[in-house]
Formats: structure tokens, C-alpha cells, sequence
């Protein structure tokens, strides 16, 4: 399908995400792929993995860009040749690039109760505000997880830990934003982060 949502945080950063209705085939014949990138298509074992990386070059060129305008550093970041900031997401069903003047994260993942059994290797402030036993706790689990994936993803640095270094301050789900620190050898950064719901799945993106 054609680009499921569209955001722009501000002037200078624009969000899109898309909804993966497609085969691995009709998403192959849509895009012209670089040597490198076709082998890592072909490589992946999973079909849902190739649909997610195809699914995201049909949002790069959407943005007006090729997958030739993409690369990757040493630690796996993606670039764009041209400067801007870029992230990439894709989880299932739903893909997700974040394009932006500044540093940039983006993280989609799917609302699903396992985030609780794993919830204690990501999550150390995090359970002073906390209560299992609120109806809404999966959902507050997985803005939390998407945070610091996305939080991650724009530090870009060695030895971050989502469990020590990443904090999420206590937020409203009905508000759609919070406040995430990065403290981490004797540097501390605050974020703004924000979150939006796409069906069963939650989106969470931040720009400095």
C-alpha cells in the first residue's frame, strides 16, 4: 500500500511509516537495489525480514531518495550521503523512517504481553512509577522499550545500556509524549520523545 501515515514533528524532520500489505514480490519489483543490498535481501531467511527492508526503500524513495543514497557505518547506523539525520524501523507488518536536519531515533513494535517476561533487562527507573496491575501496563512497557530503542539508535555509542543509562521519566499515555535522559560517563542529555499507537503496534521517535 502507499505510505500509511505521515508526520512532521517539526520544519525540519518528517516521519513515515508504512503498512506492509504487500508480497516479498510485488515489494522486489517496486525498487532498484544497490549489489550489497541485493545480496543481504536475498540472504535474510525470513520473508518477513525481506518485506521489511524492501518496504523501506519504498519510503526512502517516497522521501525522494535511492537506496544508493543510503549507508551504513561501522556500528550499523544508517546515513544518507547527502548530511541529514535517518533512522529506520520495521517490525512485522509495519515499517518506519524518520528523516530529519538533526540527530535522530524511530522504533515500531508490536503490543504484546512477552514485554512483561523481558521488561527487567530494559527497564531499572522505569518500575518506580510502574504498576502491573494496570490495564494499560503492556502499552506503557512498550513505549518504554520503543524509547530507548530510539534513544539508541541516535546516541549510536558503544556500552549504552537501556537498563543503566536510559532513563524514561513517568508519562500519560493519552498525552502522546514524554521526556527520556541519557546519563552515560559523566554526560547527561535530555530528549523529547514521542509515541503514537498504529493499530496493535507503537511507534516512538525522538529528535534533538
Amino acid at each position: 500500500m502507499p505510505v500509511y501515515k505521515t508526520i512532521h514533528p517539526n520544519s525540519q524532520t518528517t516521519v513515515k511509516i508504512w503498512k506492509i500489505t504487500e508480497s516479498y514480490h510485488e515489494l522486489f519489483q517496486g525498487v532498484k537495489l544497490k549489489p550489497e543490498s541485493l545480496d543481504r535481501v536475498l540472504g535474510m531467511k525470513s520473508e518477513i525480514h525481506q518485506r521489511g527492508f524492501l518496504s523501506v526503500r519504498h519510503l526512502l524513495a517516497n522521501f525522494g531518495y535511492t537506496d544508493s543514497d543510503l549507508y551504513y557505518d561501522d556500528n550499523g547506523k544508517p546515513h544518507l550521503k547527502d548530511g541529514r539525520y535517518i533512522s529506520i524501523t520495521h517490525s512485522f507488518t509495519f515499517s518506519g523512517i524518520i528523516i530529519s536536519n538533526n540527530k535522530t531515533g524511530i522504533d515500531i513494535e508490536k503490543n504484546r504481553e512477552k514485554v512483561k517476561l523481558i521488561a527487567h533487562k530494559f527497564s531499572n527507573y522505569e518500575f518506580c512509577y510502574l504498576n502491573e496491575d494496570e490495564i494499560d501496563y503492556v502499552k506503557k512497557l512498550t513505549v518504554i522499550w520503543g524509547a530507548k530503542e530510539a534513544l539508541y539508535k541516535l546516541y549510536a555509542t558503544p556500552g549504552l545500556s537501556f537498563y543503566s543509562h536510559i532513563l524514561v521519566i513517568p508519562f500519560d499515555l493519552k498525552e502522546n509524549r514524554t521526556v527520556a535522559w541519557i546519563d552515560y560517563k559523566e554526560h547527561k542529555s535530555r530528549y523529547d520523545i514521542y509515541f503514537l499507537e498504529l493499530e496493535d503496534f507503537t511507534c516512538v521517535y525522538t529528535v534533538t
